[in-house]
């Protein structure tokens, strides 16, 4: 049994905690670096020309986070129930991690050519658009099993801590691939940031391929394949036995939703409708990311204080404000505020999140519902995305009205999701049962 008096300090230099957390810097540099700067950059300079292909860039972006978001729900199914059958998680967080990391390498490859073209649009251009789908979807894949490697690190109590720790580095690694792409790359073109970010995602990622271990478990029965995703079905079903992880996943479902879409959007709409230059967007960013580290430490302590319902409560409150602010044409200098608070948000809501399926869900089937946790993330990251490519798309004539519109949209899915999340109950799952 683990030690339940570990101070923070000692949680935090543990090797195996230490590796775990480091992953979240490495992951966090692809998620940074590709999903939420410069995939969209690139996007963005190769495509939008003039206001209307702005907001077609938008919509280019927003389809492309949709589709890797269906991908992930073709498949998710079937990991959660992998995880609790066999007990591997670091395995696959290797495979996924390997099969990202080439993906974004090669979109550095594939990014400038232009030696013919494809549906209207440069080769280069659609190899590049499609690795990123497919790059994401393995980035998206690799953190369920990175997330149910959680539950073994540490106790209840201690799980706010160590997962506030790892988000908190995850931020770190943001800023420090943010610098070390500048200082590298320096003013070449944007898609040479897609392969030394696969780099660096790789080397970061090291020490949990060679310092932590799976849980053993007694080998279970081989299950024919598609049995997955009739168990994620009965789970799902099963999850109305328990209203509160029930109502907490369709809360988080629409505040991720949110979430989401605000990262793969900040990038287009900071820069064709604020009117931010790339470069001073990443300050903003920066500055953002500051918040986000903050924000996770913070709230890990709020958490573990005031519960998880009222944290998660206070974290919707704080993105629907930054998301108001950022929506309403206010002088420049607001949107200062809204990143602030953006950060602060998109740091803390890792937290929360990751520590509401822990305890809300039933002793030992914590992966079978992190697994039904991502397909509920992964729904809302279709919509979201989906919804607001539409409409740039719908309303691509009024400029950036369209991208307006699409960002207002949001703060429904915020509202929406208070509204499930006022009934959640913080009760143990014995007692729910």
């Amino acid at each position: 049994m683990k030690d339940q008096s570990r101070s923070p300090i000692q949680l935090y230099l543990t090797l195996p905690i230490l590796a775990w957390a480091l992953f979240d810097f490495a992951n966090t540099i692809f998620s940074a670096n590709i999903v939420t700067l410069f995939f969209p950059q690139y996007i963005t300079e190769t495509v939008g020309t003039d206001p209307r292909l702005e907001q077609i860039a938008s919509t280019i972006i927003a389809y492309a986070n949709a589709v890797s978001a269906v991908l992930l729900i073709l498949f998710s199914p079937l990991y959660g129930v992998t995880i609790d059958r066999t007990g591997r998680r670091k395995k696959y967080v290797m495979i996924f991690t390997l099969m990202c990391v080439a993906a974004t390498v090669m979109m550095g490859i594939f990014g400038g050519m232009d030696s013919g073209t494809w549906f209207g649009l440069p080769n280069g251009l659609v190899l590049t658009i499609m690795l990123f789908v497919f790059a994401k979807f393995c980035f998206s894949s690799g953190n369920v099993f990175y997330d149910g490697m959680l539950s073994g690190l540490g106790t209840k109590r201690e799980i706010p801590l160590i997962s506030g720790f790892g988000v908190a580095l995850g931020y770190l690694g943001t800023l420090f691939g943010i610098f070390a792409v500048i200082l590298v790359i320096g003013d070449s073109p944007t898609y040479h940031t897609f392969w030394l970010s696969g780099i660096l995602f790789l080397i970061f990622a090291l020490p949990i391929f060679l310092v932590n271990k799976d849980r053993k478990i007694p080998p279970k029965q081989r299950q024919p394949f598609l049995k997955g995703y009739r168990d994620i079905y009965h789970t799902f079903r099963e999850a109305r036995r328990y209203p509160s992880i029930f109502f907490f996943m369709v809360a988080y479902f629409f505040v991720n939703d949110a979430l989401a879409t605000a990262i793969a959007m900040m990038q287009p709409y900071a820069t064709t409708v604020v009117g931010f230059e790339p470069g001073a967007f990443l300050v903003i960013f920066m500055v953002a990311t500051a918040f986000s580290i903050i924000g996770a430490i913070v709230f890990s302590f709020i958490n573990r204080r005031i519960g998880s319902k009222k944290t998660f409560l206070s974290i919707a409150v704080l993105l629907a404000a930054a998301i108001l602010i950022a929506a309403v044409p206010l002088p420049m200098w607001t949107f200062w505020i809204a990143a602030c608070l953006f950060g602060i948000a998109m740091g803390s809501t890792w937290v929360v999140s990751r520590t509401m399926i822990i305890e809300l869900a039933p002793p030992g089937r914590e992966g079978q519902f992190f697994g039904l946790f991502a397909f509920s993330a992964k729904m809302s990251a279709i919509m979201g995305p989906f919804i607001y490519g539409s409409i740039t798309l719908l309303l691509a004539d009024y400029g950036t009205i369209a991208s307006r519109m699409a960002i207002t949209s949001l703060m429904v899915m915020i509202l929406i999701g208070i509204f499930f999340h006022m009934k959640v109950r913080e009760t143990p799952p014995e007692a729910a049962e």
